[in-house]
């Protein structure tokens, strides 16, 4: 008797062992694509030399020549890479080095150890330097969190230099294209008057000048607002002509109406689905996808309201996210897969970004989820770049979806099922599996494991490993529950899954 084995796309690993059933229930490196699993791509490196500081920051940009930048913010360095070699434009006045790590926001129990007075709550915030970027024109603007904007004028032989009447403190920077020009904006700043750091106020330049931030200055369109509500702004971005504004708790929507006194108007579209750090949100199209504070996914699509993104594999996430590292939490598209991805570090391995979920936000696909182990603490979507680029804490810079390989070396990949019932009414003797394998690449391991039922133990897997080309994987099990998990570590390795097929007998009724 042959059983195929015909699952729906997506992960569901949060259920019981009967309710995930007919499901794949784990993986790593594996995504779908048109209803069926398949090995992600490999990468490869952009560059032998690697970036000094731990990156928290990556844009690709083109210059009016047609060439291709890519800028890295880490905690100690802004640098660049143009035509295979690696830049140094890091500001010599203004900037200063920033944490690795982060240690907590303002409040009690929070900060470096021995800091402030004992039992008083601190009054500054520990925080992993972050980087937040822009393109003016051909120039790159960068600001790195808690300091000024800074400009850089497309010379290599020069560093970044910071704009004139910016803010001196900023916590995120982004630039807004308009009809006829550009406006820089800085969320979370001095008040222009005051001087006062307030996490809640925003202000832009004028139109078309960066270094026009004066309200009063005859013909400017330099202007000032504050949120309402509390807390503190975490981050923005443009999602189509809008700007969507986060603080820790809300959601804001910013609307160009050309006022002459107000031409921005921002309005709470929701609560209680703030954003967890700088770098945890991520525009695909025109929908916007965040990790909340309460690791919860959230998404926005203009014209509608913030909603929670159903995670059927989110507990392993919202449990094992490394406590005060909220702020290392990077969201990134792939619009090659229509996917968006969340890298976050684990505290099973660590305090530092070492794997990720990613979803599938359309197509066939839409709704399915996948993750993986990888360590990245920086990633970006194609475009203009030819492939997504990712860096790791050590400063290795890869292209990635890029070949069968990491960088020439194996990487490990599996998928694996749930239990599940392949006949309800009858124990099974399993004799083999005739695969279904397209585009293989090295050897895959099949690994089957049975049990009676679902609180009994599991018996002695069974293991076969396939070559390319090889028609049956032959072995013997017997239960009424099976597990069944593909596998690789080569390089290369992958390989695309049909609809395997089990060949099976009765062997009785228990």
């Amino acid at each position: 008797m042959k059983i195929p084995l015909d699952l729906p796309p997506g992960l569901n690993g949060d259920d019981t062992t009967l309710a995930a059933g007919g499901r794949w229930a784990d993986g790593s490196n594996v995504r779908f694509r048109l209803g069926r699993p398949e090995t992600i791509g490999g990468w490869e490196r952009l560059m032998s030399e690697a970036l000094t500081g731990v990156c928290r920051g990556v844009v690709p940009w083109t210059d009016n020549a047609g060439t291709l930048n890519i800028a890295f913010g880490t905690h100690s360095r802004l640098q660049l890479w143009r035509g295979g070699a690696l830049f140094d434009i890091t500001p010599t006045s203004g900037f200063t080095v920033g944490a690795i790590d982060g240690a907590g926001s303002a409040g009690y129990g929070t900060g470096g150890y021995g800091v402030g007075g004992y039992g008083l709550p601190s009054v500054t915030d520990y925080f992993p330097l972050t980087w937040s970027f822009g393109a003016w024109g051909q120039q790159l603007l960068a600001s790195p969190r808690n300091q000024t904007i800074f400009a850089w004028t497309n010379d290599t032989a020069q560093e970044a230099q910071a704009i004139a009447g910016a803010p001196a403190n900023v916590t995120h920077m982004l630039v807004a294209p308009l009809n006829g020009g550009y406006q820089v904006f800085a969320l979370g700043c001095n008040e222009e008057v005051s001087g006062t750091f307030n996490p809640l106020c925003i202000r832009h330049s004028s139109v078309r000048n960066n270094s026009q931030w004066s309200t009063s200055a005859g013909g400017s369109t330099a202007r000032e607002y504050v949120l309402t509500g509390g807390g503190r702004i975490v981050a923005g971005r443009m999602c189509g002509p809008c700007l969507l504004v986060w603080t820790g708790d809300a959601l804001f929507l910013g609307t160009f109406v050309g006022a002459l006194n107000q031409p921005w108007r921002f309005e709470r579209v929701g609560r209680n689905c703030g954003l967890i750090g700088p770098s945890a949100v991520v525009v695909a199209g025109q929908t916007a996808f965040w990790v909340s504070p309460d690791r919860q996914f959230y998404s926005y699509g203009l014209g509608g309201q913030a909603e929670a993104v159903p995670c059927p594999i989110r507990r392993d996430f919202a449990e094992e996210l490394a406590a005060s590292q909220g702020d290392k939490v990077v969201a990134s598209s792939n619009a090659a897969f229509s996917e968006v991805r969340f890298d976050y570090p684990d505290r099973r391995d660590g305090y530092e970004n070492s794997r990720y979920l990613a979803l599938a936000v359309s197509g066939p696909d839409a709704g399915a989820w996948h993750r993986g182990v990888m360590a990245r603490t920086a990633f970006v979507d194609a475009g203009p770049s030819t492939y997504p680029v990712g860096v790791t804490f050590e400063g290795a810079a890869f292209l990635h979806e890029k070949g069968r390989a990491a960088d020439g070396a194996s990487f490990a990949w599996f998928i694996e099922t749930a239990d599940s019932y392949l006949d309800p009414d009858s124990t099974l003797l399993v004799r083999g599996l005739w695969p279904d394998f397209k585009d293989q690449v090295g050897p895959v391991t099949v690994t089957v494991k049975a049990r009676m039922h679902p609180q009994d133990t599991e018996g002695a897997p069974v293991v076969a490993a396939m070559a390319p080309g090889d028609a049956k994987a032959d072995f013997l099990t017997s239960g009424r529950l099976l597990r069944l998990r593909f596998s690789g570590e080569s390089a290369p390795t992958g390989a695309r899954i049909g609809t395997p097929t089990f060949d099976v007998v009765p062997a009785g009724h228990r």
